[in-house]
């Protein structure tokens, strides 16, 4: 293009859509001196709309494309609509963030609520996507133009209140980068928790419950907690813990989770305040890069009540990340840490990404982002992998 003020024409189809729309139009539009602007196209329940926004210069025929592109629309049996505009040569706004809605149901006013906040912050929602439908619905905004911490506490007073799950995220291709994901376990990548399992064959489970629940508020020093929880299993005996590993479920979505991420190259790490006769387990079930737990001591065949080697507390998990992190050749901006009590609060903070799983409230509000949804496997939503990507993978994995 020259020196010429430019102009724009703005080229909408809506229609059933088919194999070869998009091919049809460009096609056509190849045959005119014109410059390709923006392109934005979505397929909802099999309708297509095709948005293309060209530019060319001033006093060109442009009678001659917005012609051909009604022909276009005929053959295909298509509506067009058609709108020329000065080109201002205008940017999109910075400040590019991904915000994503889950919820079970997803409600319209949801949206609106959502959608009145963005537009509050005086940002623009350029893109809108669904990720999912099954078993929660999923909706992703492409945002500019917002300032990411305001906008994020803005939503979370929203989500609040409209009971879903919004998470808001820095926008560009790092989200489908190689990344490392740091989780707990207990209550997390397994339901329950395994201290409780061994304290139930003990004999022992209310008092070792009443001391979890409040370790898991905070109002406890985990270490403190687990060297009075481990005591009180001193003299069971060690095939309790083949019992406890026989009992294990892991939490809904969370084999689908795992397979997925492990599918696309993401380093997958669990982090324990449990014990490793159980994780290790888990490693070998699940196929688990790295992890880090505790350890029983056992004397004779018998839990002596004690625990060898350091404690992964609070501390000791953002240690671990931090380490996986390392080793896995991954920047911690590229890490992303899932948990649900106190003990996970560094953790969540050190990792470029915090998700609150089912979690107390002290971790919801210290997370980046929180999920309140049964199914582990929704978190690949937050990541921008979408229901379709899962089943298409598990389709060519004969899963």
């Amino acid at each position: 293009m020259d020196g010429s003020a430019q102009r724009t024409l703005l080229i909408t189809l809506t229609g059933r859509d088919r194999p070869g729309v998009t091919s049809r139009l460009f096609t056509t539009l190849a045959d005119f001196p014109l410059t390709v602007a923006d392109v934005e196209q979505v397929v909802i329940r099999g309708r297509l709309i095709l948005g293309v926004l060209v530019s060319y210069t001033e006093g060109a025929d442009i009678g001659r494309v917005w012609n051909a592109a009604e022909r276009v629309a005929n053959d295909l049996d298509m509506e067009i609509e058609l709108s020329t505009g000065r080109d201002k040569r205008t940017r999109r706004r910075s400040g590019r963030l991904h915000v994503t809605v889950l919820g079970a149901p997803l409600k319209p006013a949801a949206m609106a609520g959502i959608a009145g906040r963005i537009s509050a912050h005086g940002a623009n929602i350029d893109r809108i996507g669904r990720l999912s439908h099954n078993p929660v619905t999923c909706i992703e905004m492409n945002v500019s133009g917002a300032d990411p911490d305001a906008l994020r506490a803005g939503l979370a007073a929203e989500a609040a209140e409209q009971q879903v799950d919004v998470a808001v995220q820095q926008g560009g291709l790092h989200r489908r980068a190689k990344r490392l994901i740091v989780m707990d376990v207990d209550s997390t990548l397994i339901q329950g928790e395994v201290i409780e399992l061994l304290a139930e064959h003990a004999g022992c489970l209310d008092e070792v419950a009443k001391v979890t629940e409040a370790a898991m508020r905070g109002d406890l020093d985990f270490e403190g907690s687990l060297r009075e929880r481990v005591a009180l299993l001193a003299g069971l005996d060690a095939s309790a813990i083949d019992d406890v590993r026989g009992e294990l479920q892991l939490a809904a979505g969370a084999r689908t989770m795992v397979r997925t991420l492990k599918r696309l190259d993401y380093e997958f790490a669990i982090v324990s305040g449990g014990f490793t006769q159980v994780t290790d387990a888990l490693v070998d079930d699940l196929g688990i890069d790295y992890s880090a737990a505790n350890t029983l001591e056992i004397e004779n065949g018998t839990i002596t009540g004690r625990i060898t080697g350091p404690v992964i507390d609070r501390a000791g998990k953002a240690t671990a990340l931090e380490r996986f992190a390392r080793e896995a050749g991954v920047p911690i901006s590229q890490t992303v840490a899932i948990g649900d009590g106190a003990n996970d609060l560094d953790m969540l903070q050190a990792a470029g990404l915090g998700i609150a799983y089912n979690a107390k409230p002290v971790v919801r509000q210290a997370a980046d982002t929180a999920v309140n949804v049964p199914y582990l496997d929704t978190i690949l939503f937050l990541l921008g992998i979408s229901h379709e990507e899962v089943e298409a993978a598990d389709a060519q994995d004969g899963c």
